[in-house]
């Protein structure tokens, strides 16, 4: 009997320390979330951070956040423990290579800029005004207009509608038919855009955080406010640009709610500003992501986390030259290329990108699911329509009937030299979009507020 109650005494301090070494270990992970000296620095792991699903709208087009609240690192991950899926070692499916999986799963962690630290407040100020349309012109437009949680955070749109729209996705119509017209390129998704910038070796810099599809912003901070002077997008006839942010400013100081909520988050005597305005949203942007798909579960080595077919894509999308542009763990380098991806049938002028150059970045892979149509200008129905571009970008197939043309105005030694050195064939196709299935992870945020302090309707005329 004694030794009985010896037994249960041990095994009590022996939990007892365990939990203790947890709780130890949870506070190291908190404190990495907004410490600026730990960008890219997970003593553990090989698992790197994220980016937008495609960079941001034209004149403003949100591009949006994420951030894990609970920080951390990765325990370790990127290496998949040998890198192999107990399926043989062909390259067509089996095996994957450890190198093939280094620094690609999603952190667990997020950095914030050294002066914009997270806090659960700042997150749910910016939530409400992300949701509020008083921040449009018109006060008939958010944020989340075009940037819904039904829909991944994106519209499900070939390009958006914002001032004047009415209802959402592709339900969404011009509801007053006048001269503003629609968003120039299509709506990402904010879902892990904490993880915009990251490098394949793991550094991310919040404050240099590439944003949109022509690169000519940095920072969520810098981002966040731009949607706002955006004619087509949240302004409007209602004010001139110049206007914007002190219009809004004022709108927000006269809601007695916005008041106490800027004073608890930020202090001092005058609060709301244009550029805490920013910082909340950006906050709540960092807020949404994403990072436990199959491919960052199979990266941390589960080895069941990938079907066999998923395994042959990413085999074969290294193989062909996939990853040269689509690399690090949210499969984009963040660079501008030129793909001659044609116009848009839905607008009346040609949009030349980047440097009038026809240049616009590598978007991400992750969650394609629920954030189509694809390319800048959405001209891309499905994934399928995208890989068979690129077929017909390399001269291989791909330009048959409802396939895609290159744009007539891009010269083809234009075109990016990686993009016309890749060897996709039609077996390829179905083997890579199964394993970009496999980046998806639909476990993000999706809280609406259930009023904003405006007592406007929630995300605009959406309804």
């Amino acid at each position: 009997m004694k030794n009985l109650i010896w037994c249960f005494v041990l095994i009590a301090f022996t939990s007892l320390l365990v939990q203790c070494k947890a709780d130890e270990q949870n506070d190291e992970i908190a404190n990495l979330v907004d410490d600026p000296d730990v960008i890219g620095n997970r003593p553990g792991g090989g698992n790197n951070g994220g980016n937008n699903n495609g960079g941001g709208n034209n004149n403003g087009g949100n591009n949006g956040g994420g951030n894990n609240n609970g920080g951390g690192n990765n325990n370790g991950g990127g290496n998949n423990n040998g890198g192999n899926n107990n399926g043989g070692n062909n390259n067509d499916g089996g095996a994957i290579e450890a190198n093939l999986l280094d620094d690609r799963g999603l952190p667990l962690n997020i950095v914030s800029p050294a002066d914009n630290p997270i806090t659960a407040a700042k997150i749910e100020l910016g939530r409400l005004l992300f949701w509020d349309p008083v921040l449009s012109g018109e006060l008939d437009v958010s944020c989340a207009t075009c940037h819904h949680p039904d829909l991944g955070y994106a519209d499900g749109r070939r390009l958006p509608i914002g001032v004047g729209g009415v209802g959402l996705g592709l339900g969404r119509i011009d509801g007053v038919n006048d001269d503003i017209g629609l968003v120039q390129r299509n709506s990402p998704t904010i879902v892990n855009t904490a993880f915009n910038g990251i490098t394949e070796q793991g550094n991310v810099n919040p404050n240099q955080a590439p944003m949109f599809w022509d690169n000519r912003a940095n920072s969520l901070e810098t981002q966040a406010l731009l949607p706002l002077h955006s004619f087509e997008e949240m302004r409007g006839h209602a004010f001139g640009e110049e206007e914007t942010l002190a219009v809004i400013v004022a709108r927000l100081e006269a809601i007695a709610d916005y008041q106490n909520r800027f004073q608890a988050v930020f202090g001092g005597n005058n609060p709301i500003t244009d550029e805490n305005i920013g910082r909340a949203i950006a906050a709540f942007e960092r807020s949404i992501i994403a990072n436990n798909s199959p491919f960052d579960r199979y990266a941390r080595g589960d080895e069941n986390a990938l079907t066999q077919q998923q395994i042959q894509g990413l085999n074969r999308f290294d193989a062909v030259g996939c990853d040269d542009c689509h690399s690090g763990p949210m499969f984009s380098d963040y660079d501008l290329h030129v793909l001659g991806v044609p116009e848009s049938p839905l607008l009346d002028f040609i949009d030349a990108g980047a440097n009038d150059d026809f240049e616009f970045r590598t978007p991400t892979l992750r969650n394609l699911n629920t954030t189509g149509p694809y390319f800048h200008n959405g001209v891309a129905g499905d994934l399928t329509a995208v890989l068979n571009f690129y077929r017909t970008i390399q001269g291989n197939g791909g330009n048959g009937p409802g396939n895609l043309d290159r744009n007539p105005n891009v010269a083809p030694n234009q075109i990016d030299q990686d993009a016309r050195n890749l060897n996709l064939n039609n077996n390829d196709v179905q083997a890579i979009v199964a394993f970009l299935q496999s980046l998806n992870d639909e476990t993000f945020d999706r809280q609406i507020p259930v009023s904003v302090p405006s007592g406007l309707p929630v995300g605009g005329n959406i309804d």
